[in-house]
Protein backbone atom coordinates (compact mmCIF):
# COMPACT_ATOMS: atom_id res chain seq x y z
CA UNK A 1 0.00 0.00 0.00
CA UNK A 2 0.81 3.46 -1.04
CA UNK A 3 1.77 5.36 2.03
CA UNK A 4 -0.37 8.40 3.29
CA UNK A 5 1.34 12.10 2.69
CA UNK A 6 2.41 13.43 5.79
CA UNK A 7 2.28 17.26 6.34
CA UNK A 8 5.88 17.55 5.52
CA UNK A 9 5.56 15.73 2.46
CA UNK A 10 2.61 18.19 1.66
CA UNK A 11 4.49 21.34 2.05
CA UNK A 12 6.26 23.06 -1.16
CA UNK A 13 9.07 22.25 -1.99
CA UNK A 14 10.52 25.94 -1.44
CA UNK A 15 9.41 25.72 2.68
CA UNK A 16 10.74 21.94 2.92
CA UNK A 17 13.12 21.19 5.68
CA UNK A 18 16.77 20.55 3.94
CA UNK A 19 17.82 17.51 5.42
CA UNK A 20 20.69 18.52 8.35
CA UNK A 21 23.73 17.00 9.06
CA UNK A 22 22.30 16.27 12.78
CA UNK A 23 24.39 19.65 14.10
CA UNK A 24 21.47 20.78 16.04
CA UNK A 25 20.24 23.92 14.85
CA UNK A 26 17.51 25.54 14.53
CA UNK A 27 14.73 24.34 11.76
CA UNK A 28 16.19 24.61 8.06
CA UNK A 29 12.21 24.82 7.07
CA UNK A 30 12.08 27.87 9.60
CA UNK A 31 15.06 29.65 8.37
CA UNK A 32 13.86 29.07 4.00
CA UNK A 33 10.64 29.81 4.83
CA UNK A 34 10.98 33.25 6.38
CA UNK A 35 12.82 34.87 3.31
CA UNK A 36 9.66 34.05 1.10
CA UNK A 37 7.51 35.83 3.25
CA UNK A 38 9.59 38.93 3.85
CA UNK A 39 9.68 38.70 -0.03
CA UNK A 40 6.18 38.16 -0.31
CA UNK A 41 5.62 41.22 1.16
CA UNK A 42 7.69 43.41 -0.47
CA UNK A 43 5.84 45.85 -2.98
CA UNK A 44 7.37 44.95 -6.78
CA UNK A 45 9.51 47.44 -8.35
CA UNK A 46 6.96 47.90 -10.84
CA UNK A 47 4.74 49.24 -8.17
CA UNK A 48 6.77 51.70 -6.42
CA UNK A 49 7.81 53.33 -9.72
CA UNK A 50 4.05 53.73 -10.60
CA UNK A 51 3.35 55.21 -6.91
CA UNK A 52 6.66 57.34 -7.65
CA UNK A 53 5.37 58.62 -11.01
CA UNK A 54 2.09 59.45 -10.33
CA UNK A 55 2.95 61.55 -7.34
CA UNK A 56 5.34 63.37 -9.35
CA UNK A 57 2.69 63.81 -11.97
CA UNK A 58 0.66 65.58 -8.90
CA UNK A 59 3.46 67.85 -7.76
CA UNK A 60 3.98 69.11 -11.19
CA UNK A 61 0.02 69.57 -11.68
CA UNK A 62 0.34 71.84 -8.58
CA UNK A 63 3.27 73.87 -9.53
CA UNK A 64 1.60 74.30 -13.24
CA UNK A 65 -1.68 75.56 -11.59
CA UNK A 66 0.79 77.73 -9.17
CA UNK A 67 3.14 79.02 -11.34
CA UNK A 68 0.77 79.07 -15.18
CA UNK A 69 3.01 79.46 -17.96
CA UNK A 70 7.16 79.49 -18.48
CA UNK A 71 7.62 83.20 -17.07
CA UNK A 72 5.75 82.53 -14.11
CA UNK A 73 7.70 79.28 -13.30
CA UNK A 74 10.79 80.61 -13.74
CA UNK A 75 10.05 84.01 -11.50
CA UNK A 76 8.50 80.90 -8.70
CA UNK A 77 12.02 79.12 -8.64
CA UNK A 78 14.00 82.28 -9.00
CA UNK A 79 12.24 83.04 -5.53
CA UNK A 80 12.01 80.05 -3.82
CA UNK A 81 15.74 79.96 -4.83
CA UNK A 82 16.58 83.40 -3.24
CA UNK A 83 14.03 82.78 0.24
CA UNK A 84 15.75 79.38 0.59
CA UNK A 85 19.24 81.14 0.28
CA UNK A 86 18.39 83.83 2.34
CA UNK A 87 16.72 82.15 5.14
CA UNK A 88 19.44 78.89 5.22
CA UNK A 89 22.57 82.11 5.21
CA UNK A 90 21.14 84.14 8.29
CA UNK A 91 20.59 81.68 9.81
CA UNK A 92 23.79 79.99 9.72
CA UNK A 93 24.83 83.01 10.72
CA UNK A 94 23.38 83.57 14.03
CA UNK A 95 22.19 79.95 14.91
CA UNK A 96 24.73 77.45 13.01
CA UNK A 97 23.89 74.65 11.10
CA UNK A 98 21.71 72.46 13.35
CA UNK A 99 18.14 74.42 12.96
CA UNK A 100 18.83 75.58 9.47
CA UNK A 101 16.89 72.68 7.45
CA UNK A 102 14.03 73.30 9.68
CA UNK A 103 14.26 77.25 9.35
CA UNK A 104 14.42 76.67 5.53
CA UNK A 105 11.55 74.34 5.01
CA UNK A 106 9.16 76.72 7.57
CA UNK A 107 10.45 79.55 5.02
CA UNK A 108 9.53 78.46 1.61
CA UNK A 109 6.32 76.49 3.19
CA UNK A 110 5.56 80.11 4.32
CA UNK A 111 6.20 81.32 0.89
CA UNK A 112 4.63 78.61 -0.85
CA UNK A 113 1.46 79.14 0.98
CA UNK A 114 1.50 82.83 0.77
CA UNK A 115 1.76 82.57 -3.20
CA UNK A 116 -1.12 80.38 -3.65
CA UNK A 117 -3.72 82.49 -1.36
CA UNK A 118 -2.78 85.81 -2.81
CA UNK A 119 -2.23 84.32 -6.65
CA UNK A 120 1.43 85.63 -6.55
CA UNK A 121 2.33 83.76 -9.84
CA UNK A 122 -0.95 84.13 -11.67
CA UNK A 123 -0.60 85.21 -15.41
CA UNK A 124 -2.85 88.93 -14.37
CA UNK A 125 -0.80 91.89 -13.34
CA UNK A 126 -1.60 94.96 -10.91
CA UNK A 127 0.85 96.72 -11.89
CA UNK A 128 4.42 97.44 -10.94
CA UNK A 129 3.47 99.49 -7.55
CA UNK A 130 0.71 96.80 -6.71
CA UNK A 131 3.39 94.05 -7.31
CA UNK A 132 6.13 95.56 -5.43
CA UNK A 133 3.97 95.77 -2.97
CA UNK A 134 2.20 92.24 -2.58
CA UNK A 135 5.97 90.80 -2.80
CA UNK A 136 6.73 92.89 0.23
CA UNK A 137 3.65 91.79 2.11
CA UNK A 138 5.23 88.18 1.42
CA UNK A 139 8.90 89.02 2.61
CA UNK A 140 7.57 90.49 5.41
CA UNK A 141 5.28 87.59 6.09
CA UNK A 142 7.85 84.82 5.98
CA UNK A 143 10.36 87.14 8.28
CA UNK A 144 7.56 87.25 10.57
CA UNK A 145 7.34 83.09 10.64
CA UNK A 146 11.10 83.16 10.92
CA UNK A 147 11.18 85.40 14.09
CA UNK A 148 8.13 83.53 16.16
CA UNK A 149 10.40 80.22 14.75
CA UNK A 150 13.34 81.26 16.69
CA UNK A 151 11.25 82.59 19.75
CA UNK A 152 9.92 79.16 20.55
CA UNK A 153 13.04 77.46 19.89
CA UNK A 154 14.71 80.14 22.42
CA UNK A 155 17.25 81.23 19.80
CA UNK A 156 18.35 85.28 20.97
CA UNK A 157 19.55 86.18 17.66
CA UNK A 158 16.75 85.53 14.88
CA UNK A 159 18.99 86.68 11.85
CA UNK A 160 15.71 88.12 10.44
CA UNK A 161 17.48 91.21 9.57
CA UNK A 162 19.60 89.68 7.60
CA UNK A 163 16.80 87.67 5.58
CA UNK A 164 15.37 91.34 4.92
CA UNK A 165 18.10 92.38 3.77
CA UNK A 166 19.18 90.16 1.42
CA UNK A 167 15.88 89.10 -0.27
CA UNK A 168 13.42 92.61 -0.07
CA UNK A 169 15.70 94.10 -2.65
CA UNK A 170 16.14 90.98 -4.94
CA UNK A 171 12.93 89.77 -5.19
CA UNK A 172 11.99 93.39 -5.76
CA UNK A 173 14.26 93.36 -8.69
CA UNK A 174 13.47 90.25 -9.90
CA UNK A 175 9.63 90.80 -9.66
CA UNK A 176 9.96 93.93 -11.47
CA UNK A 177 12.07 92.49 -13.95
CA UNK A 178 9.28 90.01 -14.81
CA UNK A 179 6.52 92.63 -15.00
CA UNK A 180 8.39 94.59 -17.10
CA UNK A 181 9.49 91.37 -19.44
CA UNK A 182 5.41 90.44 -19.02
CA UNK A 183 4.11 94.08 -20.52
CA UNK A 184 7.08 93.53 -23.40
CA UNK A 185 5.61 89.65 -24.07
CA UNK A 186 3.49 87.95 -22.59
CA UNK A 187 1.20 90.41 -20.63
CA UNK A 188 -2.62 88.69 -20.74
CA UNK A 189 -4.74 91.28 -23.49
CA UNK A 190 -7.43 92.57 -23.36
CA UNK A 191 -10.19 92.31 -25.39
CA UNK A 192 -11.38 95.53 -27.44
CA UNK A 193 -14.18 95.60 -29.98
CA UNK A 194 -14.48 97.76 -33.14
CA UNK A 195 -17.52 99.40 -34.37
CA UNK A 196 -16.88 99.93 -37.89
CA UNK A 197 -15.09 97.41 -40.82
CA UNK A 198 -14.01 100.00 -43.15
CA UNK A 199 -10.89 101.03 -43.96
CA UNK A 200 -10.38 103.00 -40.42
CA UNK A 201 -11.60 100.21 -38.97
CA UNK A 202 -9.31 97.36 -40.69
CA UNK A 203 -6.64 100.20 -40.36
CA UNK A 204 -7.40 100.67 -36.56
CA UNK A 205 -7.32 96.45 -36.12
CA UNK A 206 -4.15 96.11 -38.06
CA UNK A 207 -2.42 98.63 -35.99
CA UNK A 208 -3.62 97.30 -32.56
CA UNK A 209 -2.47 94.11 -33.57
CA UNK A 210 1.11 94.96 -34.92
CA UNK A 211 1.73 97.60 -32.38
CA UNK A 212 -0.12 96.90 -28.60
CA UNK A 213 0.73 93.35 -27.63
CA UNK A 214 -1.38 94.36 -24.19
CA UNK A 215 -4.85 94.73 -26.47
CA UNK A 216 -6.58 91.90 -28.58
CA UNK A 217 -9.34 92.74 -31.16
CA UNK A 218 -11.99 90.23 -30.07
CA UNK A 219 -14.24 90.91 -33.00
CA UNK A 220 -15.72 93.38 -35.00
CA UNK A 221 -19.42 95.69 -35.53
CA UNK A 222 -20.83 96.98 -38.90
CA UNK A 223 -22.13 99.71 -39.56
CA UNK A 224 -25.21 99.81 -41.88
CA UNK A 225 -23.28 100.78 -45.41
CA UNK A 226 -20.35 98.96 -44.64
CA UNK A 227 -18.80 96.88 -47.45
CA UNK A 228 -17.39 92.78 -46.70
CA UNK A 229 -14.12 92.91 -46.17
CA UNK A 230 -12.20 89.47 -46.11
CA UNK A 231 -8.78 91.16 -44.46
CA UNK A 232 -9.85 91.73 -41.04
CA UNK A 233 -7.65 90.94 -38.42
CA UNK A 234 -10.82 89.67 -36.42
CA UNK A 235 -14.17 88.18 -36.99
CA UNK A 236 -17.82 90.12 -37.91
CA UNK A 237 -20.04 88.83 -35.57
CA UNK A 238 -22.99 91.25 -36.41
CA UNK A 239 -24.30 95.05 -36.84
CA UNK A 240 -23.64 97.97 -34.61
CA UNK A 241 -27.17 97.18 -32.96
CA UNK A 242 -25.69 93.73 -31.25
CA UNK A 243 -23.45 96.69 -29.29
CA UNK A 244 -25.48 96.36 -26.50
CA UNK A 245 -25.86 92.32 -26.20
CA UNK A 246 -21.61 91.97 -27.00
CA UNK A 247 -21.13 94.16 -23.86
CA UNK A 248 -23.89 91.99 -21.84
CA UNK A 249 -21.96 88.81 -22.60
CA UNK A 250 -17.99 89.34 -23.06
CA UNK A 251 -15.80 91.91 -20.65
CA UNK A 252 -14.46 94.42 -23.25
CA UNK A 253 -11.78 97.04 -21.66
CA UNK A 254 -13.07 99.52 -24.43
CA UNK A 255 -14.58 100.15 -27.93
CA UNK A 256 -13.45 101.87 -30.45
CA UNK A 257 -16.18 103.37 -32.78
CA UNK A 258 -14.43 103.70 -35.87
CA UNK A 259 -17.03 105.69 -38.08
CA UNK A 260 -17.56 108.44 -40.29
CA UNK A 261 -19.88 111.00 -38.56
CA UNK A 262 -21.05 112.00 -41.64
CA UNK A 263 -22.44 109.11 -42.68
CA UNK A 264 -23.13 107.09 -38.94
CA UNK A 265 -23.23 110.10 -36.95
CA UNK A 266 -26.89 109.15 -36.04
CA UNK A 267 -25.58 105.71 -35.26
CA UNK A 268 -22.32 106.93 -33.72
CA UNK A 269 -24.26 108.78 -31.07
CA UNK A 270 -26.42 105.61 -29.82
CA UNK A 271 -22.88 103.21 -29.77
CA UNK A 272 -21.79 106.53 -27.11
CA UNK A 273 -24.60 106.55 -25.00
CA UNK A 274 -24.84 102.42 -24.98
CA UNK A 275 -20.93 102.52 -24.05
CA UNK A 276 -21.87 105.49 -21.26
CA UNK A 277 -24.90 103.61 -20.01
CA UNK A 278 -22.17 100.26 -19.70
CA UNK A 279 -19.70 102.58 -17.93
CA UNK A 280 -17.06 101.02 -20.83
CA UNK A 281 -14.59 102.77 -21.84
CA UNK A 282 -14.59 104.13 -25.75
CA UNK A 283 -12.75 105.59 -28.88
CA UNK A 284 -13.93 108.25 -31.15
CA UNK A 285 -12.03 109.37 -34.13
CA UNK A 286 -9.57 112.48 -33.60
CA UNK A 287 -9.14 113.74 -36.91
CA UNK A 288 -12.37 114.61 -39.20
CA UNK A 289 -9.57 115.61 -41.72
CA UNK A 290 -6.23 114.46 -43.87
CA UNK A 291 -3.31 116.34 -42.35
CA UNK A 292 -0.05 116.37 -44.24
CA UNK A 293 2.36 118.38 -42.20
CA UNK A 294 0.05 119.66 -39.20
CA UNK A 295 0.33 118.11 -35.85
CA UNK A 296 -1.94 118.05 -32.95
CA UNK A 297 -0.23 120.91 -29.78
CA UNK A 298 -0.21 117.71 -27.46
CA UNK A 299 0.00 114.71 -29.63
CA UNK A 300 0.35 112.07 -27.07
CA UNK A 301 -2.87 111.86 -26.57
CA UNK A 302 -3.40 110.85 -30.22
CA UNK A 303 -0.80 108.42 -30.96
CA UNK A 304 -3.34 106.27 -32.50
CA UNK A 305 -5.70 108.80 -34.32
CA UNK A 306 -8.20 108.50 -31.21
CA UNK A 307 -9.68 110.41 -28.67
CA UNK A 308 -10.38 107.95 -25.77
CA UNK A 309 -12.98 107.91 -23.08
CA UNK A 310 -13.67 107.18 -19.50
CA UNK A 311 -17.24 107.06 -17.84
CA UNK A 312 -15.23 108.45 -14.41
CA UNK A 313 -13.16 111.17 -13.85
CA UNK A 314 -9.09 110.26 -14.16
CA UNK A 315 -7.04 110.33 -11.55
CA UNK A 316 -4.00 108.14 -12.25
CA UNK A 317 -1.97 108.87 -9.05
CA UNK A 318 -4.62 108.82 -6.75
CA UNK A 319 -5.85 105.01 -8.22
CA UNK A 320 -1.86 104.26 -7.58
CA UNK A 321 -2.55 105.05 -4.19
CA UNK A 322 -6.06 103.29 -3.59
CA UNK A 323 -4.07 99.93 -4.85
CA UNK A 324 -1.49 100.65 -2.04
CA UNK A 325 -3.61 101.38 0.49
CA UNK A 326 -5.82 98.39 -0.22
CA UNK A 327 -2.83 96.01 -0.23
CA UNK A 328 -1.08 97.69 3.12
CA UNK A 329 -4.63 97.56 4.55
CA UNK A 330 -5.73 94.46 3.96
CA UNK A 331 -2.22 92.38 4.53
CA UNK A 332 -2.25 94.64 8.10
CA UNK A 333 -5.85 93.63 8.58
CA UNK A 334 -5.32 90.31 8.18
CA UNK A 335 -2.37 89.66 10.64
CA UNK A 336 -4.16 91.73 13.37
CA UNK A 337 -7.31 89.35 12.79
CA UNK A 338 -5.75 86.00 12.77
CA UNK A 339 -6.90 85.10 15.99
CA UNK A 340 -9.91 85.88 14.89
CA UNK A 341 -9.76 84.50 11.83
CA UNK A 342 -8.17 81.39 13.10
CA UNK A 343 -11.30 81.05 15.89
CA UNK A 344 -13.78 81.80 13.36
CA UNK A 345 -12.82 78.84 11.36
CA UNK A 346 -12.73 76.16 14.00
CA UNK A 347 -16.56 77.36 15.23
CA UNK A 348 -17.28 76.99 11.55
CA UNK A 349 -15.92 74.02 11.05
CA UNK A 350 -16.89 72.13 14.44
CA UNK A 351 -20.39 73.72 14.40
CA UNK A 352 -21.85 72.38 11.00
CA UNK A 353 -20.88 70.01 8.12
CA UNK A 354 -19.18 71.47 5.51
CA UNK A 355 -16.46 73.31 4.47
CA UNK A 356 -15.26 76.49 6.03
CA UNK A 357 -14.90 78.72 3.42
CA UNK A 358 -17.28 79.34 1.08
CA UNK A 359 -16.43 80.24 -2.75
CA UNK A 360 -18.43 81.89 -4.94
CA UNK A 361 -18.32 82.96 -8.60
CA UNK A 362 -19.25 87.35 -8.77
CA UNK A 363 -18.35 89.36 -10.95
CA UNK A 364 -15.50 91.99 -11.33
CA UNK A 365 -14.13 95.14 -12.62
CA UNK A 366 -15.20 95.05 -16.94
CA UNK A 367 -17.18 91.72 -15.91
CA UNK A 368 -14.51 89.72 -15.29
CA UNK A 369 -15.52 87.12 -13.09
CA UNK A 370 -13.28 85.69 -9.78
CA UNK A 371 -13.95 83.76 -7.22
CA UNK A 372 -15.17 85.48 -3.71
CA UNK A 373 -14.25 84.43 -0.04
CA UNK A 374 -16.50 83.82 2.69
CA UNK A 375 -16.77 82.01 6.36
CA UNK A 376 -19.30 79.82 5.64
CA UNK A 377 -22.19 81.12 7.15
CA UNK A 378 -25.22 78.66 5.63
CA UNK A 379 -25.73 75.11 5.11
CA UNK A 380 -24.17 72.76 2.72
CA UNK A 381 -26.77 72.30 0.19
CA UNK A 382 -27.52 76.97 0.75
CA UNK A 383 -27.95 76.80 -3.06
CA UNK A 384 -30.04 73.95 -3.89
CA UNK A 385 -32.43 75.53 -1.49
CA UNK A 386 -32.35 78.88 -2.62
CA UNK A 387 -34.29 77.89 -5.65
CA UNK A 388 -37.31 76.97 -3.23
CA UNK A 389 -36.92 79.98 -1.11
CA UNK A 390 -37.09 82.31 -4.15
CA UNK A 391 -41.42 83.07 -3.88
CA UNK A 392 -39.96 84.40 0.07
CA UNK A 393 -37.36 87.23 -1.72
CA UNK A 394 -37.92 90.37 0.78
CA UNK A 395 -35.55 92.30 -1.87
CA UNK A 396 -36.65 93.97 -5.43
CA UNK A 397 -34.85 93.40 -8.37
CA UNK A 398 -32.70 90.20 -8.68
CA UNK A 399 -31.03 90.21 -5.41
CA UNK A 400 -32.31 87.42 -3.05
CA UNK A 401 -32.49 88.63 0.67
CA UNK A 402 -34.28 87.19 3.42
CA UNK A 403 -34.84 88.94 7.21
CA UNK A 404 -34.80 85.25 8.71
CA UNK A 405 -33.32 82.83 6.00
CA UNK A 406 -33.53 79.11 7.35
CA UNK A 407 -30.44 77.86 5.41
CA UNK A 408 -28.46 80.15 8.01
CA UNK A 409 -26.29 78.49 11.07
CA UNK A 410 -26.68 79.55 14.56
CA UNK A 411 -23.02 80.61 14.06
CA UNK A 412 -23.50 82.36 10.76
CA UNK A 413 -26.13 84.51 12.41
CA UNK A 414 -23.61 85.61 14.56
CA UNK A 415 -21.12 86.26 12.18
CA UNK A 416 -23.13 87.84 9.47
CA UNK A 417 -24.18 90.47 12.01
CA UNK A 418 -20.88 91.94 12.49
CA UNK A 419 -19.34 90.93 9.27
CA UNK A 420 -17.13 88.76 10.00
CA UNK A 421 -17.98 85.95 7.41
CA UNK A 422 -16.66 88.85 5.00
CA UNK A 423 -12.73 89.20 6.38
CA UNK A 424 -11.42 86.42 4.49
CA UNK A 425 -12.41 88.63 1.45
CA UNK A 426 -9.55 90.77 2.31
CA UNK A 427 -7.41 87.69 0.88
CA UNK A 428 -9.47 89.19 -2.85
CA UNK A 429 -8.18 92.73 -1.88
CA UNK A 430 -4.28 91.80 -1.73
CA UNK A 431 -5.10 89.56 -4.94
CA UNK A 432 -6.45 92.75 -7.00
CA UNK A 433 -10.01 91.21 -7.49
CA UNK A 434 -11.76 93.58 -5.07
CA UNK A 435 -10.90 96.94 -3.32
CA UNK A 436 -11.49 98.05 0.57
CA UNK A 437 -14.09 100.64 -0.65
CA UNK A 438 -16.47 99.98 -3.96
CA UNK A 439 -19.79 98.62 -4.52
CA UNK A 440 -20.30 95.19 -3.81
CA UNK A 441 -19.57 92.39 -6.28
CA UNK A 442 -22.67 90.93 -8.03
CA UNK A 443 -23.47 87.30 -9.14
CA UNK A 444 -23.46 86.64 -12.67
CA UNK A 445 -27.31 85.22 -12.47
CA UNK A 446 -27.89 89.17 -11.00
CA UNK A 447 -26.02 90.86 -13.77
CA UNK A 448 -28.10 88.53 -16.24
CA UNK A 449 -30.84 90.64 -15.01
CA UNK A 450 -29.14 94.05 -15.03
CA UNK A 451 -30.52 97.19 -16.90
CA UNK A 452 -28.00 98.74 -19.15
CA UNK A 453 -27.10 101.71 -16.90
CA UNK A 454 -27.25 99.06 -14.03
CA UNK A 455 -24.10 97.86 -15.58
CA UNK A 456 -22.04 100.89 -14.96
CA UNK A 457 -21.51 99.28 -11.39
CA UNK A 458 -18.74 96.90 -13.46
CA UNK A 459 -16.59 99.82 -14.30
CA UNK A 460 -14.84 100.18 -11.21
CA UNK A 461 -13.01 97.70 -9.10
CA UNK A 462 -15.83 96.22 -6.39
CA UNK A 463 -15.22 96.61 -3.08
CA UNK A 464 -16.04 95.47 0.78
CA UNK A 465 -17.98 98.50 1.50
CA UNK A 466 -19.65 101.07 -0.06
CA UNK A 467 -22.68 104.27 0.54
CA UNK A 468 -26.00 101.46 0.45
CA UNK A 469 -23.73 99.64 3.67
CA UNK A 470 -23.44 103.17 5.68
CA UNK A 471 -26.91 104.04 4.87
CA UNK A 472 -29.01 105.92 7.55
CA UNK A 473 -31.91 102.89 6.97
CA UNK A 474 -29.48 100.10 7.37
CA UNK A 475 -27.92 98.29 5.10
CA UNK A 476 -30.11 94.98 4.18
CA UNK A 477 -33.34 97.40 4.30
CA UNK A 478 -32.34 99.72 1.07
CA UNK A 479 -34.05 98.87 -1.94
CA UNK A 480 -32.46 97.54 -4.94
CA UNK A 481 -33.02 100.67 -6.77
CA UNK A 482 -31.79 102.74 -4.76
CA UNK A 483 -28.41 100.44 -3.77
CA UNK A 484 -28.16 100.95 -7.68
CA UNK A 485 -27.98 104.97 -7.59
CA UNK A 486 -26.20 104.97 -4.59
CA UNK A 487 -23.35 103.25 -6.28
CA UNK A 488 -23.54 105.34 -9.66
CA UNK A 489 -23.36 108.47 -7.26
CA UNK A 490 -19.83 106.63 -5.26
CA UNK A 491 -18.69 105.77 -9.06
CA UNK A 492 -19.25 109.62 -10.74
CA UNK A 493 -18.00 111.39 -7.51
CA UNK A 494 -15.22 109.20 -6.13
CA UNK A 495 -12.15 110.71 -4.51
CA UNK A 496 -9.37 109.36 -2.27
CA UNK A 497 -11.06 111.64 0.62
CA UNK A 498 -14.06 110.18 0.21
CA UNK A 499 -12.64 106.18 -0.01
CA UNK A 500 -11.25 107.07 3.77
CA UNK A 501 -14.49 108.88 4.83
CA UNK A 502 -16.70 106.00 4.30
CA UNK A 503 -13.99 103.41 5.90
CA UNK A 504 -14.60 105.61 9.37
CA UNK A 505 -18.22 105.07 8.90
CA UNK A 506 -17.73 101.46 8.15
CA UNK A 507 -16.46 100.73 11.76
CA UNK A 508 -18.56 101.84 13.63
CA UNK A 509 -22.21 99.80 11.51
CA UNK A 510 -19.87 96.13 11.47
CA UNK A 511 -19.11 96.61 15.54
CA UNK A 512 -22.76 97.13 16.16
CA UNK A 513 -23.98 95.36 13.61
CA UNK A 514 -26.22 97.98 12.79
CA UNK A 515 -28.88 96.82 9.63
CA UNK A 516 -27.75 93.46 9.28
CA UNK A 517 -29.43 89.94 9.51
Amino acid sequence: MREMATPRDAAPASVREVPSSGSGSPSSATMEAAPLSSRSLEVPPSRRSEAAITASREVLQEFSKLAPGVTSKLNLLADCALVVAASAISTVYRTGWDKTPLVVCIALGVWMLGARALRHYDALSEGLFGELAVTLVMVVSVAVALKVTHQVAGHEHSGVGMFLLITWPALWFVRASVVAFRAWKHSPPEHVLIIGTGPLGRVTGEDLRDTNKRRHVFAYLSWKDDSKHRRLPAPVIGRWEELENTLKQQAIAEVYVAGNPARNGEAMQAAIRTCERFGVPFALPAYGFRLSRARPVNGRHFRDGYMHFLNVEHKPLQMVFKRLFDIASSAFALWLLSPLLLSTALLVKLTSRGPIFFKQQRVGMHGRTFSMLKFRSMVANAEELKAKLMAQNEQSGPVFKMQKDPRITAVGRFIRKFSIDELPQLINVLRGEMSVVGPRPPLPSEVAQYEPWQRRRLSVRPGLTCLWQVSPSGRNSVGFQEWMYLDMQYIDHWSLGRDFNLILKTVPVVLTGKGAS
